[in-house]
Formats: structure tokens, C-alpha cells, sequence
């Protein structure tokens, strides 16, 4: 069933794109994270224009985040203060990307910073991730624990000055350092398309040295405020959200979410963050060689 795509200026076949939706949430819901950091070079891979798939992909983490966000908040697990000094930079940062998303349209080159920061992301990200589990599977095989790893916040942070306290998370710190993390956070979505919780949570974690029970809910409260603004800006400025592809990610991604977070109770959670891992960094290879290789078509008519 083909379904024409207004903003994208393109025919798809919706069964595949609801699939797509479908795989990156079933993704999600197994290893935990967004699914947006996938879902974007996924439909780069399709067709879909990279400043599309970025602003509509974006679109998509605002839905998918509503009902998690929620749970955490229900059971206490999101430090509301540490969310606002985060969703206050990532307001920011969702601002100045609009700004550099624009400046780099004008340019003609945004379609090639798109996909060389994915290359970077996604190379680091699936680098970091294969090599703990690759760890962690060795040290159990071995029949010897992992090793208990000690809360610190990072000596830059502790450096900063005008310290708050965030009782929920257990920190007396600079509210600085958040305030730059959601910054940063929010550039990336609104380039990228991303949540941005594969690089906030371990940021939150191993730089800001919060507690693991308050960080992914904390990062989603995040992702769904700053995904929201994100959304707003682009469809004011750039005006590259497609809904109706959102709306077919969206209706897959939901569905898939559910199969993964149930897939996810059987197995080790080794293994799913090594296979994370390798999808990835196959993610990365396969937009890495994308920029080599030259298109079929040199020169488009938009």
C-alpha cells in the first residue's frame, strides 16, 4: 500500500514504514533506549531526505516517550529538579541547532553533517557498549562478579561553581554542568533527530554521578520536553516534519515496544547490550561507506 508523503515529496510503501516503526521500538523496548538514534539512518537507508527523517524522527521520541516518562513518575524514579535544569538547556540547545540546522541548509552541506555525526556517534557509542559486554561476558564465564562501580560525579563537575542540591539524585553539585549536558543534548535532537538518551544516560551516570534509579527516568522527562520544542522549531523554521511518516513510525513503534520489553525478560542482559553493540556499529559501517560511494542521482530537484 503506497501512501504519499507531503513534506518528504515522496511515495512509500506504509506497511514498511510501519515495520521500520515497528523494529526500531521493538529495539527500544528491549534494550532500553530511545530508538531514535536508529530510526533516522534507518529511513536515510529507505530514501527518506536526511532533513526529514531527522525532523520527523524526532516527532516520533516525542509519542514514543509519553508513556515512559509517566511510569517513572508514578514510581518516584525522575529527580523533577535535575529534569528542569536539563530540559532548561536542552530548550536552549534545541534553539541554537535550529539555528545550525538552517545555516547549514543554506550551505548545501547538512545532509553530510547529518551523516558524518551519526558515523561519530553511533562508531563511539557501539564501541563503548561492545567492549563492556565483551567484559562482562568474560568476567561470568569466569564465574567472577562484576565489579561494583563507585558513585563519583567527574573532577571537572565538582570544579564548577554555585552549587544546588538535588536531593532526589543524591548530588550537591553546580547546576552548571547539567544545564551544558542538556544543551548539547538538545542540539544533537534537533540536528540529528535523536532523544539523545544513549549519550545522556551514561553522561548522567559516569560525569554527573547520579543514581541508576533515577536516570532513565530522569532522561526520559528530558527527552520528551526537549523532543517536543524540537518538533515546534522544526516545523516552524525548517518545516522538514512529515506527520504523516511520524504518524506511521509512531503506530509501529508502539506495537514493537511491548514485544521487545516482554523479548527482553528472557534474555541476559549481557547479551542484549552486545547485540545493541553490533547493530550499531553496522549502522555506522553501512552510513560510513555512504560517504563514499556516489548516489545514483548526483543532483536533485526539491
Amino acid at each position: 500500500m503506497d501512501l504519499y508523503l507531503p513534506v518528504a515529496n515522496l511515495s512509500v510503501n506504509a506497511l514498511v514504514i510501519v515495520l521500520l516503526g515497528g523494529g526500531v521500538g521493538f529495539l527500544s523496548g528491549m534494550f532500553g533506549v530511545g530508538g531514535g538514534f536508529l530510526t533516522t539512518p534507518l529511513l536515510i537507508f529507505y530514501g527518506i531526505p536526511p532533513t526529514v527523517a531527522a525532523a520527523s524522527a524526532a516527532t516520533q521520541v516525542t509519542g514514543a516517550s509519553v508513556s515512559g516518562a509517566m511510569a517513572h513518575l508514578e514510581r518516584g524514579g525522575v529527580d523533577l529538579r535535575m529534569g528542569g535544569v536539563l530540559v532548561a538547556g536542552g530548550l536552549v540547545g534545541s534553539v541554537l541547532g535550529a539555528g545550525l540546522f538552517e545555516l547549514l541548509t543554506a550551505w548545501g552541506q547538512i545532509d553530510t553533517v547529518i551523516a558524518i555525526l551519526y558515523v561519530g556517534l553511533l562508531g563511539s557509542v557501539g564501541s563503548i557498549m561492545g567492549r563492556e559486554a565483551v567484559g562482562a561476558l568474560r568476567l561470568a564465564k569466569a564465574g567472577m562478579p562484576a565489579p561494583a562501580r563507585k558513585r563519583r560525579h567527574h573532577p571537572m563537575v565538582a570544579n564548577l561553581p554555585m552549587r544546588w542540591r538535588f536531593y532526589r539524585s543524591g548530588l550537591y553539585i553546580s547546576p552548571l554542568a547539567p544545564l551544558m549536558l542538556g544543551v548539547v543534548v538538545g542540539i544533537l535532537t534537533m540536528l540529528l533527530g535523536v532523544g539523545g538518551g544513549f549519550i545522556m544516560v551514561p553522561a548522567m551516570i559516569y560525569l554527573l554521578g547520579m543514581g541508576t534509579q533515577v536516570v532513565v527516568g530522569t532522561s526520559l522527562f528530558q527527552i520528551l520536553f526537549v523532543t517536543i520544542a524540537t518538533t515546534m522549531v522544526h516545523a516552524m523554521t525548517t518545516g522538514a516534519v512529515d506527520i504523516v511518516l511520524a504518524g506511521l513510525l509512531l503506530l509501529g513503534s508502539v506495537t514493537g515496544a511491548q514485544v521487545g520489553a516482554r523479548f527482553a525478560q528472557k534474555v541476559r542482559p549481557e547479551y542484549l547490550r552486545l547485540a545493541l553493540a553490533v547493530i550499531v556499529l553496522l549502522v555506522a559501517l553501512q552510513m560510513a561507506i555512504g560517504l563514499f560511494i556516489q548516489p545514483p542521482e548526483i543532483y536533485t530537484v526539491q
